[in-house]
């Protein structure tokens, strides 16, 4: 499940910033994705810094009631390869 796992914005995208949240550019696949909230582009600019996606949200004081839209917008940034899974660095294991 997403909120069990590390995730982190994907090296190939850029986030531009917006009035109404950013842009997300991956350079790869040539995708395009409108960030709506910025609350939500601070939470995939700082994924990386969480062990888990649950703990991000918890650091973002995401409401639990708003979990799910958010999870649900997580889901759909990974499909579209803007974030991706965070491998385990072996020496802090």
């Amino acid at each position: 499940m997403l909120q069990d796992e590390p995730w982190t914005l994907n090296p190939s995208v850029a986030l531009r910033p917006e009035p109404f949240g950013a842009l997300a550019y991956h350079f790869g696949n040539r995708r395009l994705t409108f960030l709506k909230r910025p609350e939500l582009v601070e939470l995939v600019r700082t994924l990386a810094d969480h062990q888990t996606v649950g703990d991000a949200l918890m650091a973002a004081d995401v409401p639990s009631e708003q979990r799910p839209a958010y999870l649900a917008a997580l889901a759909g940034l990974a499909e579209a390869d803007m974030i991706r899974p965070r491998v385990a660095d072996k020496e802090n294991d």
